[in-house]
């Protein structure tokens, strides 16, 4: 299944039905009078966070939404039958966003949430209720009110509890294959990942989501390389584990460079916990991992764990540090600062 996180589509919820116009008439009955029905109302645009999704890939391929309209009211006062709503099933973490991209107009955050986004018109007027005791015979009935209509973008942001970032090649597909379900790419060549994976880790009786985002370089939040699109989907973590190669030219530069395009894409992803492993110890001399380990912490002020997603070497410590932070930041989002519980806990 091809990943897809973003889609733009057409929405119109049903129009009312017209009201009847319509007289009785029957045998032995004088002055039967007006008896037509009003119209039907027309179906609700309703959108629906379902689980079991993860890509917005169905709408590249159906773009318009229609709901259908309300029937015509009848004789004998009977009201046309309303146009059934139409549910539009979207995954969970889905934000509705309007044409010009300036506003989030809802927000699917939790399974089961529902939100009517546009009301069907209601139904017009028969020409029963148009009669008063000085007009016994109305002719005139309403033709229903209009359905409101609009294009909105659809972005899918993933929801995972710590997010993998770091340069391309940095190691972060062999540590999500390592440490989840996750059947990530792996090659030696940049770029390899070019679409969020997201893995189940379970570790120590706990289990948290892992989301591993393609490749940053330098100028990304100017579009270069896949550009910064994907950083959305970690903008829900609690946690943000960069990795650093240490076999490359410049393990030191590398971790500023994508700090510095973390801090430019904003939506304040600097301030969330983030645990730094120098990945690939295994393919440099145990002496200058200890010369890179110290110069990392000097740059980035905090502690660097040692790692190597192929020999397996400091997985074990760098998982039970990620539970931790997760569980710290779970415990946070459930109330314990003032904040609102967002469902983490573990098994």
């Amino acid at each position: 299944m091809h990943f897809l996180d973003q889609a733009k589509i057409y929405i119109r919820s049903g129009a009312g039905g017209p009201g009847a116009v319509s007289f009785r008439r029957e045998k032995y009955i004088e002055y039967g009078g007006p008896d037509g029905g009003n119209g039907g109302k027309g179906g609700d645009i309703v959108f629906e966070a379902v689980e079991g999704l993860n890509t917005l890939i169905d709408f590249r391929y159906t773009q318009h939404f229609k709901a259908p309209r309300g029937q015509n009211g009848a004789g004998s006062n009977r009201t046309g039958a309303g146009g059934d709503d139409l549910v539009i099933k979207v995954p969970i973490g889905t934000q509705i966003i309007s044409e010009d991209r300036e506003h989030i107009l809802a927000d699917f955050t939790e399974p089961g949430k529902r939100v009517v986004f546009l009301r069907g018109g209601d139904g017009g007027r028969g020409n029963a209720s148009y009669k008063t005791s000085t007009n016994r015979t109305p002719r005139q009935h309403g033709m229903g009110w209009p359905g409101e209509e609009m294009w909105v973008w659809l972005r899918l942001k993933l929801l995972a509890d710590a997010g993998l970032v770091g340069l391309p090649n940095a190691g972060k597909s062999t540590f999500i294959n390592a440490v989840s379900n996750a059947k990530a790419k792996v090659g030696a060549y940049p770029f390899t990942t070019v679409r969020p994976q997201l893995g189940v880790v379970s570790h120590k009786g706990r289990e948290f989501v892992l989301a591993d985002i393609p490749g940053l370089i330098e100028g990304a939040a100017e579009g270069a390389g896949i550009g910064d699109r994907f950083l959305g989907h970690i903008e829900r973590c609690r946690v943000i584990l960069h990795l650093v190669d240490a076999s490359g030219d410049d393990p030191v530069g590398a971790y500023k460079i994508v700090r510095k395009e973390l801090e430019k894409y904003g939506a304040d992803l600097t301030d969330k916990t983030e645990i730094i492993g120098l990945n690939k110890i295994d393919a440099v001399d145990p002496a200058e991992v200890k010369k890179l380990a110290t110069k990392l912490k000097r740059a980035s002020k905090g502690e660097i764990m040692l790692l190597s997603g192929v020999s397996g070497k400091g997985i074990p410590e760098i998982l039970d540090r990620l539970v931790e932070a997760v569980g710290n930041a779970a415990r946070i989002a459930k109330g314990e600062d003032g904040q609102e519980e967002t469902g983490w806990s573990p098994l």
